[in-house]
């Protein structure tokens, strides 16, 4: 049996391209500097974060006068340390590295650990001020819910456990997606001091 020979090919017929790589990208211009071949991936820089993954504003101890952030924060203005409103016995300040936008934390002045370290005047205040901080977030960003809670002890979660803090984060649908749930990251439409002032404006008086 006599075989069929392939067809030859044709000057005509241009060089086909890999066809996994782009044609464009199979040369990179060696002039530029750092070129090569891009992938598939966007980026999303968060460097903020890295101050926080380094442990910085971590306090050098659990004493008040060991650089605790909240026992720093009443001392400088509102905006300078994201101080949303100051009650006589607790404040709500903005967190630093927030779970979602508006974040906001619950904390005595008082330097204690422990919810049940609380005087009845200063749990008072500090309900009264979780419920305001709702309000003002409804009013401000129209959430769908909101996650309450503290985390009492390091092993609890607690980043500062030596003062007692309570979160109020906002929820909208669908911000538990893939970023923060595969990615480990978060995607933050608003600056915390935006927030900050958004939240002090519509603070209930």
């Amino acid at each position: 049996m006599s075989s069929v020979p392939s067809p030859e090919p044709t000057a005509a017929e241009p060089a086909q391209p890999d066809r996994g790589t782009p044609a464009e990208v199979q040369a990179p211009d060696a002039a530029l500097p750092g070129a090569g071949v891009p992938d598939a991936f966007g980026r999303l820089w968060t460097p903020h974060r890295l101050a926080y993954i380094q442990g910085g504003g971590k306090p050098a101890g659990p004493g008040a006068h060991e650089g605790c952030p909240f026992c720093i924060a009443p001392t400088l203005t509102d905006e300078e340390g994201l101080i949303v409103a100051r009650g006589e016995l607790v404040y709500a300040v903005m967190n630093l590295y927030p779970y979602n936008s508006g974040h906001v934390l619950i904390c005595p002045y008082r330097h204690l650990a422990d919810y049940t370290d609380l005087t009845d005047a200063e749990t008072g205040e500090f309900s009264d001020y979780t419920k305001r901080t709702i309000a003002a977030l409804r009013a401000v960003s129209a959430p769908h819910g909101f996650n309450l809670g503290m985390n009492l002890g390091t092993v609890a979660g607690a980043g500062i456990a030596a003062h007692l803090h309570q979160h109020v984060v906002p929820r909208w649908g669908g911000d538990t997606n893939f970023m923060p749930v595969i990615g480990r990251t978060r995607v933050l439409p608003q600056l915390v001091a935006d927030a900050r002032k958004l939240i002090a404006d519509a603070w209930p008086s």
